[in-house]
């Protein structure tokens, strides 16, 4: 998938110890977001877009195979980590992609200590995972409005003909 130059979204992809010296080299505001991103859709540009708005660089955690499968079910996620990490790299919105094997990203909110911390219109500042922890060092905490209609799991639902919306 890498094609060598400085403009490839693996380039992107970081391993925590990296994430942790690109995130202490960087000026102004980091925000941080996290999610499965497994087929990527409008809600998932707006979240991000959104995400991105808040601060000068973005940082997306990005949930393993072994997480996703923990958390979705077994036949999630339907893109490998290595295809979902590369997809979202691509945009230019993000900034740096890490992948955490944990069920929550608050071990890499804790080594990377965003500015922002966001999550989509489906948490309440109360129900994101790190946002204490943020708050704690003088950071904020955003929730991004949810756009209508979209969502994964309707995506496979509708390729598999159980939709009823159509």
């Amino acid at each position: 998938m890498s094609h060598g130059t400085s403009r490839d979204p693996a380039t992107k992809v970081r391993e925590l110890e990296s994430a942790r010296r690109w995130r202490s080299e960087q000026q102004g505001r980091v925000v941080f977001t996290n999610g499965v991103f497994d087929l990527l859709h409008p809600g998932h540009v707006d979240v991000l877009l959104g995400a991105r708005n808040c601060g000068d660089a973005l940082i997306v955690g990005l949930n393993s195979d072994a997480s996703v499968k923990r958390l979705k079910g077994p036949e999630r996620p339907i893109r490998n980590e290595a295809e979902r990490a590369y997809v979202l790299a691509a945009l230019e919105m993000v900034d740096c992609v890490v992948l955490f094997e944990d069920d929550t990203p608050i071990g890499l909110v804790n080594a990377l200590r965003p500015d922002v911390l966001v999550k989509g219109g489906d948490y309440t500042e109360a129900t994101i995972v790190g946002a204490p922890e943020v708050r704690g060092w003088g950071g904020d905490v955003r929730v991004i409005p949810l756009t209508p209609g979209q969502s994964t799991t309707n995506i496979i639902q509708a390729l598999r003909g159980k939709s009823n919306t159509r």
